[in-house]
């Protein structure tokens, strides 16, 4: 298995999702609801492509893309799941 590699609109997407789920309280729901998907991520990220035009109030629709490509990968889904502790843990302790 090779390793993850990461474009920096993935990363940038990333860290912009995490501070939208710290923002609003929903780091705990996030984090549940990932791991719970993990056997799903592939499809999740299919879908995603589906839904990229609804989804651009928040987030770009290229940005939208990069994470669904970045989710395609297995160790998308733990990246993902890194990116929204560290930007809480990052807020929580200063």
């Amino acid at each position: 298995m090779s390793e993850l590699q990461v474009s920096e609109q993935q990363a940038a997407a990333a860290d912009r999702v995490a501070g939208f789920i710290r923002r609003h309280g929903l780091v705990t729901p996030a984090v549940l609801y990932l791991e719970s998907m993990r056997p799903l991520a592939f499809v999740g990220s299919q879908f995603m492509h589906v839904m990229s035009p609804a989804v651009t109030t928040f987030l770009s629709s290229s940005d939208w893309d990069a994470l669904a490509h970045l989710l395609q990968d297995r160790g998308g889904l733990d990246y993902m799941l890194t990116r929204i502790e560290a930007d809480d843990a990052e807020i929580a302790h200063g």
